[in-house]
């Protein structure tokens, strides 16, 4: 047998081993080729009853031949949790892998090398047989956002704030404002949280009790103290993040009235911008009535469409955006009737 055949064969036959069952009535053979096939494997009935076969004359498993069809099983005590990994864990392990590696602490990241390496081993050997194994070669997401470049984070910055968040102790940081300013912060580290290409760490500062956040690539130096760090009984992260606090401004929630064209509201009645968002007919395009966060990000997005959007209420928000656009118009030297 080619060597490339017998190393598909045998990644087949560890797989079907990782399906059975440790109890009766245990698993059938159209079963196991039902499970195999949406691992990618190509394979028929006849030859999974081959390996079946084969594999009990070396490892415990037995063929339950008390009824029809026939199961297959590991006896009692002869359960082995194989290691390697299957097709899907090596497709998993291969999208996720550039989101985790900024998020994990370098302990955990070491000891997930290993794996990652494996999983671009394992799909590039199975990628001839397998179509399976090309499905992290045919998908990609991408950001809707201007592709900026990650920022660089000080490795020995990110271990310490690691290494603080997992043990719940305090970190001391050398921190630059986007002012320009450098301070000293006594942290309590509380969560990291990735938003495009930053990462920011939730931490409260010295004994103050309200969250802040902390962009990574802006901290200059960081070793982690002695002193445990004092965690809010009620904070959760899950919660932080639907507070609004990554659109960078207050919690409150305002109702907008936003005149928009036809094309957006096109695009606004496939993605919403709230839960509770209508469009109603306008003039000659749509009014959009939703609650939303009132965030420099509602105004980043209301900038970004250009004419396209109009704000109608709040008044404050609608003041604010036509000062916005005064400074834009005054940048490019445009008058009030758009000449240069």
């Amino acid at each position: 047998m080619p060597k490339v055949a017998q190393h598909h064969a045998l990644a087949r036959q560890w797989q079907l081993l990782r399906l059975l069952p440790n109890k009766l009535p245990g698993m059938t053979s159209r079963e196991l080729v039902d499970k195999l096939e949406r691992e990618g494997f190509v394979v028929t009935k006849r030859t999974v009853e081959r390996d079946l076969a084969e594999l009990s004359t070396i490892f415990g498993i037995a063929c339950n031949d008390k009824g029809m069809p026939y199961g297959w099983y590991w006896m009692k005590g002869e359960y082995a949790d194989l290691p390697g990994m299957s097709v899907s864990d090596a497709v998993s392990l291969r999208l996720v892998e550039d989101l985790l590696r900024p998020l994990l602490p370098s302990a955990i990241l070491e000891s997930l090398e290993t794996r990652f390496g494996q999983a671009k081993a394992k799909l590039a050997e199975l990628s001839a047989d397998n179509p399976n194994a090309k499905w992290a070669d045919k998908v990609r997401y991408v950001s809707p956002s201007m592709p900026f470049l990650p920022p660089r984070i000080d490795s020995a910055v990110l271990d310490a704030v690691h290494e603080a968040l997992l043990s719940e102790h305090q970190v001391e940081v050398e921190y630059k404002k986007a002012s320009g300013e450098q301070q000293t912060y006594r942290l309590h580290p509380l969560a990291l949280i990735q938003r495009g290409q930053i990462t920011y760490l939730v931490a409260t500062a010295f004994d103050y009790e309200d969250e802040r956040l902390y962009a990574l690539h802006r901290v200059l130096s960081a070793h982690m103290l002695t002193d445990l760090a004092k965690v809010p009984e009620k904070f959760a992260v899950g919660d932080y993040v639907r507070s609004g606090a990554l659109e960078f401004g207050g919690s409150d929630k305002i109702n907008v009235q936003l005149r928009v064209t036809n094309t957006l509201a096109d695009i606004l009645a496939e993605t919403p911008l709230s839960m509770n968002q209508r469009l109603v007919s306008y003039g000659d395009g749509f009014l959009a009535i939703a609650e939303v966060h009132d965030s420099w990000q509602l105004e980043w997005w209301l900038l970004s469409q250009g004419g396209a959007v109009e704000v109608i209420e709040p008044a404050h928000l609608r003041h604010r955006l036509m000062l916005r656009i005064n400074e834009m118009c005054l940048a490019y030297q445009i008058d009030s009737h758009g000449n240069q």
